[in-house]
């Protein structure tokens, strides 16, 4: 009966589009540049407040939102393919679990020093990835996404440069990849090494310098000094806490919180264009939940030359700031407006966010 519904039916018709790959993306009119509309709009693993994260239909209802970017996680594949996910460990996202002849693929291994327990993205081929489905990964918070378990395919990274070009022409205006490589120093462990793959991935469909509208952020640092050696397109360095995996890997003592001081960012700035920092690098939180007072974490990064994109915006209680909540249930909607709201006046360049459509309203009236 699900595929009877009407937003399925209306999901369907538009992923049978055929998504081929339109002009180049560097030749777009420069009024519908993805970077024209500051702040940018970053649809967080596509609209993942409204669909299972990181499907085709996710990111396809990002930019019938309005979002500038959408963004893809990626990891590898046992053969070498890049794939859409926000981890390689796979129960969470997919029906892994649900397919016996994988069960013996269940293991456990430690990923950026954390031990985890399930099936792992390095052990599968594309071939195999593709049979798998993808699931709702919060469905205590996020029951209504749950009615589309089972219905999508997890996305290879050109599967998602088609779409993206295939709406450019639809909606008539550039759209951006805002791409994350996770857990690159793993995968480089594995012999599964992603930077080369991903420049030559998106060089070949027109995506070549920092003309482009992409970029690439990562947590590690070494990841992103590696990407600025093999190409100019514009990188993104993550902000977490404590130290950076590779750091840590390679015995060196570096913290986030080290390079979130002046000197910190502008060593940055030599090979990156913007810092991506979690929410509370920004504005953070206070003892009793509440958002606090500005740093000058903003103010900072813009002297140093660096874009700020802080992560990630999210409607439910769940997340909020505690003023912020309405009602008792952690999924009840509260007042992101006013989150967003006080996020924009400290002057960041761009937001990721699981509900675009709001970014978009409230960036609308802004400007009135």
């Amino acid at each position: 009966m699900p595929l009877r519904q009407p937003r399925l039916l209306v999901l369907s018709a538009l992923l049978a589009l055929p998504f081929t790959a339109s002009a180049d993306p560097s030749a777009m009119p420069a009024a519908t540049r993805a970077d024209a509309g500051k702040p940018l709009i970053i649809a967080h693993r596509g609209a993942s407040g409204y669909l299972p994260e990181h499907t085709l239909a996710a990111y396809a209802i990002a930019v019938l939102q309005g979002a500038d970017y959408v963004e893809p996680d990626l990891v590898m594949s046992k053969d070498g393919q890049l794939f859409a996910r926000h981890d390689n460990e796979l129960g969470l996202t997919t029906d892994v679990a649900r397919h016996p002849e994988f069960a013996d693929r269940k293991r456990k291994q430690r990923i950026d020093g954390v031990e985890l327990d399930g099936w792992f993205s390095e052990d599968f081929t594309a071939a195999e990835l593709k049979r798998l489905r993808t699931i709702e990964r919060i469905p205590n918070i996020r029951p209504g996404n749950t009615r589309l378990d089972g219905q999508f395919e997890i996305p290879t990274l050109q599967e998602i440069i088609d779409l993206v070009k295939a709406l450019q022409v639809s909606q008539g205006r550039e759209i951006g990849l805002y791409i994350e490589t996770k857990h690159p120093q793993h995968f480089q462990d594995l012999g599964l090494a992603m930077e080369k793959p991903l420049v030559e991935a998106l060089a070949r469909s027109g995506y070549r310098d920092a003309t482009a509208p992409v970029y690439i952020q990562s947590f590690e640092v070494s990841n992103l000094k590696a990407l600025r050696q093999l190409s100019s397109l514009r990188l993104v360095q993550l902000y977490g806490k404590g130290q950076p995996h590779d750091q840590v890997v390679q015995g060196n003592p570096l913290t986030y919180a080290q390079m979130a001081t002046p000197a910190g960012l502008r060593a940055v700035a030599q090979y990156a264009v913007g810092v991506g920092p979690d929410k509370g690098y920004v504005i953070p939180r206070q003892a009793d939940g509440s958002l606090g007072q500005p740093t000058r974490f903003v103010a900072d990064a813009h002297a140093a030359g660096l874009l700020v994109h802080p992560y990630t915006f999210r409607a439910e209680n769940s997340f909020l700031p505690t003023e912020l909540q309405r009602g008792d249930s952690p999924a009840t909607r509260g007042d992101i407006d006013a989150e967003v709201r006080a996020f924009l006046a400290t002057g960041i360049d761009g937001l990721f966010i699981d509900q675009p459509d709001i970014a978009v309203r409230l960036r609308a009236e802004a400007r009135r």
